[in-house]
């Protein structure tokens, strides 16, 4: 089933999805992650993508490389949009320089308790918060 319900490109998703890429490249920058923890419910609860859609787009983004298989399976069923994933590459890859700049300087228990918080925090948001 290919999805007809895709989201607009509008001046204000395009500011929103940049940011998320920059919210998922500080993160991924400071702890190793991004892709399934920070831009997939992101896209979700922020811009009303579907699950599938949201998966299609961050695979798009951060696997096209080395995940082109996956990648082509989402788009083959139509849940890869390459204008979101181009937007929020943009963001990621500025936020991923910045996100490791900063974590850099941190003390290695200190970023471990930063990914183990936010670990948690999406788990419970996930379990508890959904209305879905």
């Amino acid at each position: 089933m290919i999805p007809t319900d895709k989201p607009k490109i509008t001046l204000e998703n395009m500011v929103i999805i940049i940011l998320i890429g920059l919210a998922a490249g500080i993160i991924g920058g400071m702890v190793g992650v991004g892709g399934g923890i920070i831009i997939v419910p992101a896209l979700v609860y922020f811009l009303a993508f579907s699950q599938l859609q949201a998966q299609g787009a961050s695979l798009t983004l951060m696997l096209f490389p080395v995940g082109i298989l996956g990648v082509i399976n989402y788009y083959k069923k139509g849940y890869v949009d390459f204008r979101f994933a181009g937007l929020l590459a943009i963001g990621f890859v500025v936020g991923s320089y910045l996100g490791s700049k900063f974590t850099l300087s941190l003390p290695q228990v200190t970023v471990k308790k930063i990914f183990a918080v936010l670990m948690l925090l999406v788990a419970l948001k996930m379990l508890l918060l959904d209305k879905k």
